[in-house]
């Protein structure tokens, strides 16, 4: 079975960094992108950065020159380096995988269970 798993999470006070990871296992044989989410209490889930095979990346507005992106292809891992933490950044982020699929179903999303960002004032 396919998962993922995210770690890094934690309590940072304004200024800090953290840096989130994660790892996918599982019968993965191609990967289109894999991305972090973010869902902040009472709003939707949105994007916050998103990196394809081909090493293309993409970043909310909000958190470009702040946050990094990067992967790695042999160990299916994707990281988020995030400097400068704003309270505004607190949330629980989602991995997010997707896999490319058959002619019925082109493509498979696949998401971790989340990990806590809480920045302090």
């Amino acid at each position: 079975q396919v998962q993922l798993k995210e770690s890094g999470g934690g309590l940072v006070q304004a200024g800090g960094s953290l840096r989130l990871s994660c790892a996918a296992s599982g019968s993965i044989f191609s990967i289109n992108g894999m991305g972090w989410y973010r869902q902040a209490p009472g709003k939707q889930r949105e994007l916050v950065a998103a990196i394809t095979r081909g090493g293309s990346t993409n970043y909310a507005d909000s958190v470009k020159g702040r946050l990094t992106i990067s992967g790695d292809t042999a160990k299916i891992t994707v990281y988020l380096q995030m400097n400068n933490l704003k309270p505004e950044d607190t949330a629980v982020y989602y991995c997010n995988m997707r896999l490319p699929g058959s002619s019925y179903r082109p493509i498979y999303d696949y998401w971790g269970q989340g990990t806590q960002v809480t920045v302090s004032s």
